[in-house]
């Protein structure tokens, strides 16, 4: 970059070229049909936050109003989901609803629920999907299911828009992680997508991302990229220009790109182990608990199914922070605390249930009850 010699002048509304490129690439595939048609409308955002407000934007004012009118500018969103997004549409003048999406008795997919709630919708309706790795849950429909779902939304002519925010963390194969977008394309649903590079380049504070319709034809997409430059310049001008350039370095990069893909992969590989290390210690210290769900799940993220008083003990009690809603980061948990982690969590399970401190349990992860875990914490590390 600094050999370069670039300023620090504007962005184009549009984005970075050489960005929006490799970002459209990496979501859709290289040799990908839409991009060889010239069908991708694709513009640099404000990393996935600004995709989705833009993105609701433009449906707001450009989506079909025929579709519309008689029950309103509907967007369907799963329960649970990030929590931003009821916010984000509900600005964007759209009409949130939901669809049921996690089971909380099982702490796994309802899937029942979410294609019932789907097919039940209006036709037309805007369907907000998880492209990989849900937030907050971590889970996720089988291929088989997927194309279900795919149908009943093209059967009631509904209009999907993915949020990728976790591309690489799911998995940690790129490729497999955009498949379900790509499964949707191929069946002919013509997508919005917004995605982030939060994460998987760690450019947390510089907001680099990307939204991108699937058109008809290329002369829709160039209309589509002219209407979201309006709404662009009426909001925020033009992108963060540092962040775009750097991820559009690293993606054109054949060297950079192959240690930047090898580094995510180590990233995923660590989270799913430090998963197998939680279930198995959870197995130990409350065997009457089923676990399997936290290995079951992928991401960042796992969704404990902890309630919130149990939360807020594990947070005020013993210094592990997670939200009220039981989601706590996998990213945060190593080898070295992962043990710990885990006894906090049985002891505020334990004494809940049946008012036992964790040192009534037996064998090796039997630990002494005048002991807070806290305090554990203090004379271990």
């Amino acid at each position: 970059m600094l050999e370069k010699n670039l300023d620090k002048e504007y962005c184009p509304i549009s984005g970075i070229p050489e960005f929006v490129r490799h970002a459209a690439m990496l979501a859709y595939g290289e040799d990908s049909p839409v991009l060889e048609d010239k069908r991708l409308a694709i513009v640099q955002s404000i990393s996935g936050t600004g995709a989705l407000r833009v993105a609701g934007e433009f449906i707001q004012r450009h989506y079909p109003k025929e579709h519309f009118r008689v029950l309103g500018k509907r967007i369907y969103i799963p329960v649970p989901t990030w929590p931003n997004h009821k916010a984000i549409f509900a600005d964007s003048d759209l009409e949130v609803h939901h669809y049921r999406y996690c089971d909380s008795e099982t702490i796994d997919l309802d899937f029942a629920g979410m294609y019932e709630d789907i097919a039940m919708a209006p036709n037309h309706s805007i369907v907000l999907l998880h492209a990989c790795a849900h937030n907050p849950t971590g889970i996720e429909p089988t291929p088989e299911q997927w194309k279900l779902i795919s149908d009943v939304i093209k059967s009631r002519k509904h209009f999907v828009l993915f949020d990728m925010a976790y591309q690489g963390f799911a998995s940690g194969d790129f490729d497999r992680d955009a498949a379900v977008l790509r499964q949707f394309v191929a069946d002919g649903h013509n997508v919005g997508l917004c995605q982030s590079f939060a994460k998987n380049m760690g450019l947390y504070g510089e907001r680099v991302g990307a939204l991108s319709f699937v058109c008809r034809n290329e002369s829709e997409a160039i209309a589509v990229v002219s209407q979201l430059k309006l709404k662009i310049r009426s909001m925020y001008s033009s992108p963060p220009i540092h962040g775009a350039r750097v991820a559009a370095m690293v993606m054109g990069s054949p060297e950079l790109r192959h240690e930047w893909l090898v580094e995510v992969k180590a990233v995923c590989s660590r989270i799913i182990l430090m998963r197998e290390q939680l279930r198995q210690h959870l197995i130990a210290l409350v065997p009457t608990r089923n676990w399997d769900h936290i290995t079951r799940q992928i991401g960042m993220f796992c969704f404990t199914g902890l309630d919130a008083d149990q939360c807020r003990r594990l947070t005020y009690d013993h210094s592990v922070y997670l939200t009220e809603d039981g989601r706590i980061s996998m990213a945060g948990i190593n080898r070295h605390n992962v043990r710990y982690v885990a006894e906090a969590i049985a002891q505020v399970i334990v004494a809940e249930k049946s008012g036992q401190e964790l040192g009534e349990l037996e064998g090796e992860d039997r630990f002494e009850k005048t002991i807070q875990p806290s305090r554990r914490w203090q004379k271990r590390y």
